[in-house]
């Protein structure tokens, strides 16, 4: 016979979760944080720093938040939400519709923005809202007593979201905040930062378009091992190396094949047959929509897979065939 399990944890958790909203704070201009709890009292399903969940809003809009609280506390979620001036819905849901005591849906724990577990020293980087997934990091590495330190990059100190605990996880001394006034030129000096790469130090950088384009191009010459990114938007698109032609998807479990138009995604010529698929950013940077597929070629456009997960999955939401046929698990 199975032993019970104590009351105040959950046995399995549900692929999607009925959460309530315990208390919503203004972090910083624009910035609200909003602590998820269970409406019963039990433990939150555990995550690793990095990790994002998808919230479902009123009129079926679905937006990924990353998870900025400590993970070694299981009794809440915290998600740092920027009120986007040029919002599709989602961050304006979440300031002018969710109130303390609502019950919302999120979805299952995702982690695209994994840390590794050898570095000597860490270096985090964010710039704006950015700080989210950093800020968990942060309080892991804080716990493990690891090397570490923290740039802050925002237009000025009343955009600074999390200061006090922030000042509480990070040593003073690796804590640094740097305003540019809107003016990059004034703000952090990215290159002569990452400058030299060091042995066994990793980097992980979040934030807006400019920011992560100033620190790709700044650590462009370390080891793509040792650098870590992850986009909240997804960048100016490149030009792809394969035309948007059309091509045919074969569902291996359901032996149907579907037609996908030249100016159609996979997941939109999918949904147009009556099925669905899991879905959230529609940009390749969430992997809500990441699919095994078992043969053909992929033109991948995501923002997440590494060279391991590009040969055997991609996202259905960007990435499209390189040849007439592509087979998915599906």
């Amino acid at each position: 016979m199975n032993a019970s399990l104590p009351k105040n944890v959950m046995s399995q958790p549900p692929e999607h979760m009925q959460l309530q909203v315990q208390a919503i704070r203004l972090e910083a201009q624009g910035i609200c944080s909003f602590e998820l709890t269970d409406p019963s009292g039990h433990a939150l399903p555990s995550f690793e720093a990095g990790a994002h969940v998808d919230v479902h809003l009123a009129g079926g809009l679905v937006r990924s938040y990353s998870l900025a609280g400590d993970p070694q506390d299981a009794s809440k979620w915290v998600l740092g939400v920027l009120r986007e001036p040029k919002s599709r819905g989602g961050s304006q849901a979440m300031h002018d519709k969710v109130r303390v005591g609502d019950v919302i849906t999120v979805g299952p724990v995702r982690n695209a923005f994994p840390m590794t577990t050898d570095a000597k020293h860490t270096i985090l980087l964010g710039g704006g809202i950015g700080i989210t997934p950093l800020k968990s990091m942060a309080h892991t590495l804080a716990a493990k007593g690891a090397s570490f330190e923290l740039h802050y990059c925002a237009r000025s100190s009343k955009n600074v979201a999390f200061v006090d605990v922030l000042r509480t996880v990070v040593p003073a001394e690796r804590l640094h905040f740097h305003f540019d006034e809107g003016d990059p030129a004034k703000g952090l000096d990215i290159k002569a930062l990452m400058w030299r790469p060091a042995a066994d130090t990793h980097v992980y950088y979040c934030g807006p378009g400019g920011f992560m384009k100033a620190c790709a191009e700044a650590s462009a010459h370390w080891p793509d091992a040792m650098v870590h990114s992850e986009h909240f938007k997804a960048p100016d698109p490149v030009a792809s190396d394969m035309p948007d032609g059309a091509f045919e998807v074969r569902l291996v479990r359901s032996g149907e094949t579907i037609q996908v138009g030249p100016d159609q995604t996979i997941v939109r010529a999918i949904e147009l047959t009556g099925r669905r698929v899991a879905t959230s950013c529609l940009s390749g940077l969430c992997g809500a929509c990441k699919v095994d597929y078992i043969d053909g070629e992929v033109d991948h456009r995501d923002y997440i897979l590494n060279d391991e997960e590009k040969t055997r999955c991609l996202t259905v939401c960007v990435s499209r065939a390189k040849g007439k046929t592509l087979s998915l698990d599906l």
